[in-house]
């Protein structure tokens, strides 16, 4: 048999609509996954149904649509592009294999994308979650879709999960031109913040390696852009609940730097590859107010790798060392 190569570009995802109904269905969907949240199912499902969604879902509809556009979600309009050019980039080196896009959570499936590329007659899956850093909520819950859709399958596809590339170098070297041309553009700001997303401490104390990449990564970033120490910082954003989570906290962080005489303040958030609520809404908006209301002055967000050449290219590197 034929071997034929198909590519899983997959993201965290997003709800169909930002309203109340919708995002109650995507928050449904990816809070009862027990990689999210790990507590007990008889004890949290109907916590979150009977208690958590009806409350949360409409304040979480109102701040989706701030940043709603007339392509839809964000994640999703940046997904779709970052598909198209990844598809086009590999043709461009001699590597015509399909691309398509599938979300953890929400539509397109990941059982959505398997059939698409099952059609196209794709016998080898290479699976390229969009999370530079690993984490057990985040790329082993895309393992666990996987394994949950290829239940059905009598002929299983060869598959290559990526696991991360939270060092690599054309990963790092994207970052830092991001950075620098925000730099050229709008000036050098005092310090660096360097915000990832959150997990809960107790899942760092168990083993995920999530919050020791994301350090590395902040490492590697200060050091490709030449920073001294005082000059960047990592802190981590979007606990959830009372339970703690790894530190330092974006939003206490941005407040005492702006206390210790921080005026200009530049945010970038590694760990996302494409801007969503989390960036555009709880950086952009909730944390700027955090920065000025603690006498901050000028607050800079970087934006995520998006469709940015660079990214692109180094989702090429990792797919063709795969092909290899």
């Amino acid at each position: 048999m034929t071997t034929k190569t198909g590519i899983l570009l997959v993201n965290l995802g997003t709800p169909a609509a930002p309203t109340p109904a919708g995002v109650r269905a995507f928050l449904r969907q990816f809070l009862q996954d027990p990689r999210v949240v790990e507590l007990p199912r008889l004890l949290w499902v109907p916590l979150l149904n009977l208690a958590i969604l009806p409350l949360r879902a409409p304040r979480v509809a109102k701040l989706y649509q701030q940043i709603w556009t007339e392509q839809g979600s964000p994640l999703m309009a940046i997904s779709q592009r970052q598909r198209a050019a990844l598809e086009q980039e590999l043709k461009r080196e001699g590597v015509d294999v399909p691309v398509v896009l599938a979300m953890t959570y929400g539509k397109p499936s990941l059982s959505d994308g398997w059939q698409a590329l099952k059609a196209q007659g794709v016998n080898r899956v290479i699976l390229l979650p969009l999370y530079p850093q690993y984490s057990a909520s985040t790329t082993a819950a895309v393992f666990d879709g996987w394994a949950d859709v290829m239940r059905g399958e009598r002929h299983l596809p060869v598959m290559r999960l990526i696991r991360d590339y939270h060092n690599h170098p054309e990963y790092i070297q994207a970052l830092a031109m991001s950075v620098r041309r925000q730099w050229e553009q709008q000036g050098q700001g005092e310090h660096l913040l360097m915000s990832f997303h959150g997990i809960p401490q107790r899942c760092e104390d168990e083993g995920d390696p999530y919050g020791h990449q994301c350090r590395r990564t902040a490492v590697l970033l200060a050091e490709a852009l030449e920073l001294a120490p005082e000059q960047w910082s990592a802190s981590f954003q979007s606990r959830f609940g009372k339970q703690e989570w790894l530190k330092p906290y974006t939003d206490v962080t941005i407040a005492q730097l702006a206390e210790q005489g921080i005026k200009r303040l530049d945010v970038i958030c590694p760990a996302f590859s494409a801007d969503c609520l989390e960036t555009l809404e709880e950086i952009q908006v909730e944390n700027r107010a955090v920065f000025t209301e603690a006498g901050g002055e000028q607050f800079h967000y970087i934006p995520a790798l998006n469709s940015d050449q660079a990214h692109i290219r180094m989702m090429v590197s990792l797919i063709c060392r795969e092909l290899a």
